[in-house]
């Protein structure tokens, strides 16, 4: 089959398209951003790509289906045109769910934070007991070098979304998945451009809970409020939380020794295993504990998974350092939401500490939520660890803020400044940096690979 992908460039579109090729079906795309490294990424594995949506690429294409992504709306001209001729057409988690996934042990990771880094953890549990788990996941698991893998296996983690299926489809994504296995991490007001509010959020939620089978088994945060409201309105599996007692718990493993670096694993009172890790945080334990619990039900024993985690390598863009020139260190995250720069910040601050050591936190708040402004009241408080801030609002396109980002970050007071030019940014940040700072980026976009600038603009300095 002849399959060709709109919106073939996004990392659940282009995992897909991976899928596609793996299953031995001729793979081509488009998308309106065409441009390493998921470019170059996809031509590796013999996907053709065609920039923008311009009709005449039917012409010749002789595609049997084409698989539409959720950044395509009525009105693009590619998506006219196939309504017109009457071609065939379906949503990638449909055409997931139907193809990929059908027949799978489906593990699926849902929750506001944290998905790609427990989809990770649980990939690689089940690949280290030997299950040779497919997966698609939002990230690269730095395990891996891959979104997305296709095998033999019965098991297929993926990181489950709440995002619209597609235009014509506005349930969550994660509705087709159909999994036996669901992880709940937590749930949060987001999305603010299709959920009118929490409890729009978690009736979609409500609908994932509706999808596991009675053999099945949702493990979930038990700290968190919305996901017992959502437990409540009606659940047919087997339910196992973490992070409250009695469920699966962390403590430290013993006197003296950080958490951070080790800690063990308790279900329902009992030890049953001793994490020994580089990875920073109280959410990164909580999300070993759900991988933990998840790859439990498949049959990998708890002590074996805690110790599998010891070389779990985490994902690209999380905490990622990008490069360090004179003491100065660059790190980038994927931090998007105020809940995820408060958690990062205060990750970081964890790590280096507070003694001669400062972090400069350089924000672009581009996702669709925040360019609405609905979270930028929260914004001070999730920056409020970090040693200066330095925020920056695209001045025109489709990441434009919509608001004022200095108006919003003036309770920091003279530690914030906000920016509508990159090279003016990149100057300041530059200018401030002083040996032993850390300069923590946060984006959920390519921030017009300002990383690289920063580093760039530091050795320069330093050769002047």
């Amino acid at each position: 089959m002849h399959i060709h992908i709109l919106g073939i460039c996004g990392t659940f579109m282009g995992g897909l398209a991976v899928l596609a090729r793996g299953a031995g079906h001729t793979v081509t795309g488009c998308d309106a951003g065409v441009y390493p490294p998921m470019s170059t990424q996809l031509e590796a594995q013999g996907i053709g790509l065609i920039e923008g949506y311009d009709a005449d690429q039917l012409n010749g294409l002789n595609a049997d289906l084409f698989v539409i992504g959720n950044v395509v709306s009525r009105g693009n001209p590619l998506m006219e045109a196939i309504l017109d001729r009457g071609l065939p057409y379906t949503s990638g988690p449909q055409w997931l769910g139907e193809h990929v996934l059908n027949g799978k042990w489906v593990l699926a990771v849902a929750g506001t934070h944290g998905k790609t880094t427990t989809s990770s953890m649980l990939t690689w549990l089940l690949e280290d007991a030997g299950l040779n788990p497919g997966f698609l996941i939002g990230g690269v698991p730095l395990n891996f070098g891959v979104s997305a893998r296709l095998t033999d296996s019965s098991f297929f983690v993926i990181e489950a979304d709440e995002y619209d299926t597609a235009f014509f489809d506005k349930r969550s994504k994660f509705v087709h998945y159909r999994p036996k296995t669901a992880v709940l991490n937590n749930l949060e007001f987001d999305h603010a451009d299709i959920f009118p509010d929490l409890g729009a959020i978690e009736t979609q939620f409500h609908h994932l809970i509706r999808t596991v089978p009675g053999i099945g088994r949702v493990v979930t945060n038990g700290r968190e409020d919305a996901l017992e409201r959502v437990l409540t309105r009606g659940c047919w599996s087997e339910v196992e939380r973490f992070g409250v007692q009695g469920g699966w718990q962390t403590l430290p493993a013993e006197d003296g020794v950080p958490v951070d670096e080790r800690f063990a694993v308790y279900h329902n009172s009992a030890r049953v295993g001793v994490v020994e890790w580089q990875v920073q945080g109280e959410h990164n334990r909580m999300n070993a504990l759900a991988a933990i619990a998840a790859a439990r039900h498949v049959g990998v024993p708890p002590a074996q998974a805690a110790r599998s985690l010891a070389s779990f390598r985490n994902v690209k863009r999380r905490m990622e350092v990008r490069g360090s020139v004179d003491g100065v260190t660059v790190y980038d995250d994927f931090a998007h939401h105020p809940t995820a720069i408060d958690t990062t910040v205060a990750g970081l601050r964890a790590r280096v500490g507070r003694h001669n050591t400062r972090i400069l936190a350089v924000l672009e708040p581009r996702s669709n939520t925040m360019k609405l402004g609905v979270m930028k009241a929260q914004l001070p408080a999730s920056l409020a660890d970090a040693d200066l801030v330095f925020g920056y609002g695209a001045p025109s396109g489709r990441d434009a803020l919509g608001w004022n980002l200095g108006e919003a970050l003036a309770p920091l007071g003279g530690k914030a400044q906000a920016f509508d030019n990159l090279d003016a940014l990149v100057k300041a940040v530059v200018h401030a940096a002083r040996p032993g700072d850390q300069i923590l980026v946060m984006s959920n976009g390519g921030f017009g690979g300002v990383h690289q600038r920063l580093l760039d603009a530091l050795s320069a300095r330093g050769a002047s």
